[in-house]
């Protein structure tokens, strides 16, 4: 009975936290103003006529590096690129539902940052160049709408199974506010392994805040297993390094094993696979919401907060 009600308790003060994290991320976002331009490069430029090309030249000069005319029209004419695109139209033939998570995503990113300006957004297609999926600058959001046509679609096959589940159109808005937010934080010149994962996480803890109805799932790139893989076995994990001693480890090879893009993290056990890639990130993450909880600072501090700092005062205790 006592183990019962020990139980309870711990589910209740665990339903408790993530409420009250919630909450604090809750903002009213309504009476900010915001104009959000869009534009189909892709469909513009794939059902230009050759007679029409200087037309789109002249809408998108950004677009057409200095080459002749032949060569654009070579390219809207392939066979190849015309079934890419009627492809991504199948996909993407109204993006009504992008635009306003888009919307929601800059209005957010505003009501924490009243100097930003939203971007200038514009789709196209890019043969599937998964590297540079997106490319954002101040002023240009580009959006290569052929990385998300879904995780099962044949031009993905190539692509391991953990890469191909984040080529779905509801990575898009993710996928934005992460390189939103590697532009707003510094680069990370921290050498030990509890910075570095601090140092995700708080770029994780950004993306709760301009994302607050976005599954963490979603957010952190997981299938819902390998997310409950870690909710279940985060204090095994902590423990795991506390004991190999990793906190304070320098090496590349801890950044492989727990830190880059994996089908899973290498403890060297039995249950290896069963795990995510990136599980340093992820507890990197639980540990700067812990320091939020406990905390009362604003978004802009937590930035301005050395990653030693917010170890210390997170007073992290991964749940068992």
């Amino acid at each position: 009975m006592r183990k019962i009600l020990a139980l309870a308790t711990l589910i209740v003060v665990s339903f408790s936290c993530k409420k009250e994290e919630a909450d604090k991320l809750k903002v009213d976002v309504s009476n900010i103003e915001l104009n959000l331009e869009l534009k189909r490069f892709d469909i513009d430029f794939y059902t230009t006529k050759p007679d029409q090309l200087s037309t789109t030249k002249e809408k998108y000069p950004m677009l057409f590096p200095p080459q002749p005319d032949s060569v654009w029209i070579n390219k809207i004419n392939s066979k190849d690129e015309q079934e890419l695109f009627a492809e991504t139209q199948k996909v993407f033939s109204d993006i009504t539902e992008e635009k306003e998570q888009l919307t929601s995503l800059f209005k957010h990113v505003k009501y924490y940052n009243p100097k930003f300006v939203s971007p200038k957004v514009i789709t196209m297609l890019t043969n599937i160049d998964y590297n540079n999926r997106i490319v954002y600058t101040d002023s240009l959001l580009l959006i290569s709408l052929d990385a998300y046509l879904g995780e099962k679609h044949e031009f993905y096959n190539d692509y391991p199974e953990y890469v191909r589940q984040n080529n779905t159109k509801e990575h898009i808005v993710v996928d934005i506010a992460k390189a939103i937010i590697g532009k707003q934080m510094l680069p990370n010149s921290t050498r030990t392994f509890i910075n570095k994962m601090i140092y995700r996480g708080k770029k994780m803890y950004l993306l709760d805040a301009y994302l607050p109805k976005t599954p963490d799932a979603l957010k952190i790139g997981y299938s819902q297993s390998k997310l409950d893989w870690a909710e279940n076995n985060e204090e095994q994990i902590w423990k795991y390094f506390i004991e190999k001693d990793l906190l304070y480890s320098t090496t590349k090879d801890v950044d492989k094993r727990f830190l880059d893009l994996a089908p899973f993290s290498k403890f060297y056990m039995e249950e290896d696979n069963q795990s995510p890639g990136r599980i340093g990130e992820w507890i990197g993450w639980q540990i700067v919401r812990s320091y939020m909880q406990k905390n009362d600072v604003s978004l802009h501090q937590l930035l301005q907060t050395s990653e030693e700092e917010i170890f210390k005062n997170s007073r992290y205790k991964p749940k068992k």
